[in-house]
């Protein structure tokens, strides 16, 4: 895997203000596959990673974004929801610079590893290609109630449903 040895993230394509101005879509549109791929190469693949222990929900970060620089999307994807339930949400509003990002030695030199981004252009892929969720298993006849729609309760209905 090719190292791409930059000090600065790799941008995120925007919205033009004259465009973005007259309409309610999100300003930033996020990552094509290329982008990706080099902002994934960035990644020193650390062997004891800060991120991971900056994450609240422990996601495999290197793992992911060792799919992504390889181009194995699904494998990505997969790796995030192993920990993560809502990659999408998470990869755009999750303090990233507050947690994993700030833990990311690239950060000492440079910027770190654009890891919000990451994820959020692997939940990205997943959605636009069409990927099924995995099959629900048949229901047991209980009852559970959650106390709050955060992304915690979110997350619990989620995992118990």
């Amino acid at each position: 895997m090719p190292l791409n040895r930059s000090k600065k993230k790799t941008p995120m394509p925007t919205q033009k203000p004259e465009v973005r101005r007259r309409n309610f879509n999100e300003v930033a549109l996020g990552y094509s596959e290329e982008e990706a791929v080099s902002e994934a190469q960035r990644c020193l693949q650390c062997k004891k990673p800060g991120c991971v222990e900056g994450c609240p929900v422990q996601v495999q970060i290197p793992q992911f974004i060792k799919r992504i620089a390889e181009r194995d999307f699904e494998g990505a994807i997969k790796i995030i929801k192993e920990t993560n339930s809502l990659p999408a949400i998470c990869g755009r509003v999750c303090p990233q610079e507050a947690q994993c990002e700030k833990n990311c030695v690239l950060g000492k030199v440079g910027e770190p590893v654009a890891i919000g981004r990451l994820e959020r252009f692997a939940a990205d892929w997943e959605r636009t290609k069409g990927i099924r969720p995995p099959v629900i298993p048949k229901k047991l006849g209980k009852k559970v109630a959650i106390i709050g729609s955060g992304p915690a309760g979110l997350t619990c209905a989620g995992d118990l449903a």
